[in-house]
C-alpha cells in the first residue's frame, strides 16, 4: 500500500492543490490581497492559487511532523532576512512566516475534517487527512514515469 512518504513532496503538494480547490474545502479570505507571507515580504503573494497550496503544503507537514503547532510551522515557512539591501553587513537572520495565514488555514482544515487539535500538543492529522494524503500519493506515483518510483505503486 503507498503511503506518503514514497510520492514526490511537490507532486503530492501539486495534486492536492487541485483536490482541495475541487473539493471547495478552503475558503479563501478576503484580507489575503492586502497581507504578506512572512515579516520579511514587501507584497501579497502573486500565485492565483497560493491558499490551496500553502493549504495543501500544510496538511502534508502536519501529516509529517504531527503534532505540530502555529509557532513551528511559522519557523518552517519562514525565511532568512539579510541586512540593509546596499551593503549587506548584517549577518542572516530567521524571520517567521505569517502566523494569520498559517491559524487560518488550519482552522479552515479542521472544518473540513482533516485535521484536528491534540489538547496540548498541537494539531494533528485525522484518519480522513491521512487517507487523502496516501489516496493523493497512490494517485502521484500512478501517473509517474520514473521506473524507480514505479515499485512503490
Amino acid at each position: 500500500m503507498t503511503s506518503l512518504y514514497d510520492a514526490p513532496a511537490e507532486d503530492v503538494i501539486e495534486e492536492l492543490t487541485e483536490t482541495l480547490q475541487a473539493e471547495s474545502a478552503l475558503d479563501e479570505p478576503e484580507w489575503l490581497q492586502f497581507t504578506t507571507a512572512g515579516v520579511d515580504r514587501e507584497l501579497p503573494p502573486e500565485q492565483e492559487d497560493f491558499w490551496a497550496r500553502r493549504a495543501a503544503s500544510i496538511l502534508r507537514k502536519v501529516a509529517i511532523d504531527g503534532p505540530v503547532g502555529v509557532g513551528s510551522l511559522e519557523s518552517e515557512y519562514g525565511s532568512a532576512k539579510q541586512g540593509t539591501t546596499r551593503y549587506r553587513v548584517r549577518s542572516r537572520q530567521k524571520s517567521d512566516g505569517s502566523g494569520n495565514i498559517i491559524r487560518t488555514i488550519l482552522q479552515q482544515l479542521e472544518e473540513a475534517g482533516y485535521v484536528e487539535i491534540a489538547e496540548g500538543e498541537g494539531r494533528t492529522v485525522t484518519p480522513d487527512g491521512h487517507s487523502l494524503l496516501d489516496e493523493t500519493a497512490a494517485d502521484v506515483l500512478e501517473a509517474s514515469d520514473d521506473p524507480e518510483l514505479q515499485r512503490y505503486a
